[in-house]
């Protein structure tokens, strides 16, 4: 018999929204001009899951020669204008999992990111999304991001939720649902999550 998850909780970047090449490329093209370079392939086997304080401090300790973390910081303005321009002109949200959103009435949903507020709310409302949640926990709302249990937690306190199901894709996030003491599963990325999210709820699935 399926578990009964009263609440599930979502990760957005690499769960719900192809996001990780966008914010690669944005803060590839804000650090450049910093003489700090890296590709795709570095960002996602390091970067993917963390806070932008660790990724900014780690890249000022990988430039040549290391700059401070305060002359990286100064750029995370641009980059945000960068990567809204690109998220909002073409939303990541496949529509597979538009669909799913709409059909999951009988749970609350919550969304929990480490991401800046302003950055996910522009892309809900961009990919007509934002109605289907009852809660963001984002950047701002916590001390300490993930891999802390604290904005799993706060989401499920939030909307009363003692059994719900976290979905992520970093193990940044899966340690946090974990470290929550709330089930997670994990995907490889929005396209997964329909199928794996269908068979779990359906019990169906075995993790």
């Amino acid at each position: 018999m399926a578990a009964s998850y009263d609440a599930i909780l979502f990760d957005f970047d690499g769960v719900l929204a192809d996001t990780e090449p966008l914010h690669c490329e944005a803060w590839r093209r804000a650090l450049e001009p910093l003489g700090i370079t890296f590709d795709w392939e570095l960002y996602r086997a390091r970067f993917i899951g963390i806070s932008d304080a660790n990724l900014l401090s780690q890249l000022a300790a990988l430039a040549v020669p290391p700059r401070a973390v305060e002359e990286l910081w100064r750029q995370f303005g641009f980059k945000q204008k960068l990567f809204k321009e690109m998220a909002l002109a073409n939303p990541p949200v496949p529509d597979e999992v538009r669909r799913i959103l709409s059909s999951l009435h009988s749970h609350k949903i919550g969304l929990v990111s480490s991401t800046s507020r302003s950055e996910i709310e522009a892309l809900l409302s961009a990919a007509a999304i934002a109605h289907h949640f009852d809660v963001l926990v984002c950047a701002e709302d916590v001390t300490n991001l993930k891999p802390d249990p604290e904005p799993y937690l706060l989401a499920a306190r939030c909307l009363e939720a003692r059994c719900p199901l976290v979905v992520e894709d970093s193990e940044a996030g899966v340690t946090s649902g974990r470290a929550a003491g709330f089930e997670v599963i994990r995907v490889a990325g929005p396209w997964e999550l329909p199928a794996k999210l269908r068979s779990k709820l359906d019990g169906l699935a075995t993790d």
